[in-house]
């Protein structure tokens, strides 16, 4: 077992610890690591960090049992007789302390890291699918998931809080899929994760960068591109082979990053990509791709619509490639894979009416997500917009997001999704007038569920075959108001609903 005195070692040796204050018993073992005060179990480790900690936390924390504190300064008051590991960065000793109590280990589970401005959650679900129909193949167990849908470590599936977890939730995750025989765990690997150094102590056995577009740019977030831009690329330090697209913008500098990985895998459309893309085509509702590499030459097919999503499956079949995955294995795969939130397809009963709803959230998403309903959905002439942005934060997003569904469609509702602190009326009058420049009338409905109501039923009055777009949520259940998390209707909710009353 872990004790006190090992952590101190452990702090130590990465020349984090300060000082260790209050009691000297450093024989005690530690039975867990918790960063929420509301959680702690008698013989945890207490974190003390972020904007929002106060010190009556602490308190709360030693009240319920736990054993010591980790922090940048100290709190004697609060701590009692309980140790303080007081170090010179608290980011970095959570991921050390967290990696520590787990004890994790670099290569059990196998990990792939996928980072990019858009589509990381589908690569991350086609991912696991294929590598869960080897397993399936080899009589093991199921590999493990880290997502923005939800997360599995090998024995629970829950709703996941954010898109990369604080590192004692993530290390936690990653030990439990250890535990529970899984040998490979896909995540998803937010800019702020990496910027606020969650993932810090990771071996990624595989690194795959998507995409990259200005977003999350924010005094909360990321002060500016570059600041954005630099922290994504630094999951290369931490990837022991770099998955590249060669059709991201900025590839050649993505390229020049990856360079601190032991091995480099590309794709895309480029003629130089290790895993190439050679030809698109529509199959009926489906998507039919041609990839050639060294191993084979072959034609994939998804299950799911949008050709935006070719780039995601590559990126799949990169990572599946660098494992040795079968190939039957990754076409399986991407025929059968369907991610919630994402590309959902709902139709009125006599078929005039087809709502998509999809994640689709920044500049990135917005521009395939438009040219996927012009290529994909010809016979749907007239497009219904409704989306929202989100408050705090990615203020970009407001003027992209409103000139985007301005130019392109024909009706735009502006809603609420996550307003935080701000007003929602504001943020949807900001939205309001950048969807105004480009000549396209709008309305701005405040509830999402009466927003999607009025587009069905103004599509109910068209002449025209209608496409109603409800984008910016995909399947998430709570929104961000005033510091809490309010319970609300999942979109796909609310689009079934409105198009069953017609």
């Amino acid at each position: 077992m872990l004790t006190l005195e090992d952590l101190e070692a452990c702090l130590a040796d990465r020349s984090l610890l300060r000082e260790v204050q209050g009691n000297k018993n450093m024989k005690q073992q530690i039975l867990g690591i918790y960063a929420d005060s509301r959680q702690v179990l008698r013989g945890g480790l207490f974190i003390c960090k972020g904007a929002a900690f106060r010190p009556a936390y602490l308190k709360e924390a030693s009240e319920r049992g736990c054993i010591a504190y980790l922090s940048e300064v100290p709190y004697p008051e609060e701590a009692g007789e309980i140790a303080g590991f007081i170090v010179t960065d608290i980011r970095k000793a959570m991921a050390a302390a967290s990696a520590f109590v787990y004890q994790y280990e670099p290569e059990d589970p196998k990990i792939t890291g996928i980072t990019g401005t858009k589509g990381k959650t589908t690569t991350a679900w086609y991912l696991k699918a294929m590598l869960d129909e080897w397993a399936l193949q080899k009589g093991e167990p199921e590999t493990a998931l880290i997502s923005t849908v939800e997360y599995y470590d090998g024995r629970l599936r829950r709703d996941a809080i954010m898109t990369t977890p604080e590192a004692p939730d993530l290390h936690h995750i990653i030990r439990t899929a250890r535990d529970s025989g899984a040998r490979y765990l896909t995540m998803e690997v937010s800019s702020q994760a990496l910027k606020y150094k969650r993932v810090r102590e990771l071996c990624f056995q595989v690194g795959v960068f998507l995409n990259i577009s200005e977003d999350h740019i924010s005094p909360n977030e990321h002060t500016d591109f570059e600041d954005y831009f630099s922290a994504k690329l630094s999951i290369f330090r931490q990837s022991r082979t770099a998955c590249v697209n060669l059709d991201a913008d900025h590839a050649e500098r993505i390229v020049k990053a990856a360079r601190k990985s032991q091995s480099l895998v590309t794709f895309g459309r480029h003629p130089s990509a290790n895993i190439r893309l050679n030809s698109v085509r529509q199959d009926g509702e489906r998507i039919a791709f041609q990839v050639s590499c060294e191993r084979f030459c072959t034609e994939f097919h998804l299950g799911m619509r949008g050709r935006f999503n070719v780039e995601n499956a590559l990126a799949a079949i990169a990572a599946a490639y660098v494992y040795g995955v079968p190939l039957e294995c990754m076409k399986k795969a991407l025929e059968e894979t369907f991610v919630p939130g994402r590309m959902e397809n709902y139709y009125s009963r006599d078929g005039r009416i087809c709502g998509i709803v999809d994640f689709a959230h920044n500049r990135l998403s917005f521009e395939k997500m438009f040219d996927a309903a012009y290529r994909e959905y010809g016979s749907y002439k007239n497009i219904i917009t409704i989306f929202g942005c989100p408050g705090g934060k990615a203020f970009n997003r407001r003027q992209e997001l409103g000139t985007i569904s301005g130019l392109f469609s024909d009706y735009v509702f502006i809603t609420d999704d996550d307003p935080g602190d701000e007003p929602p009326r504001k943020i949807a009058e900001e939205v309001e007038q950048y969807v105004e420049l480009t000549g396209c009338p709008s309305r701005i409905i405040e509830d999402r569920e009466k927003a999607v109501e009025a587009a069905v039923g103004m599509a109910k009055e068209s002449e025209e075959k209608t496409l109603i777009l409800l984008l910016g949520r995909g399947c998430e259940k709570y929104q961000q108001i005033n510091g809490m998390s309010i319970k609300s209707a999942q979109d796909a909710y609310l689009m079934k609903k409105a198009l069953e009353r017609i």
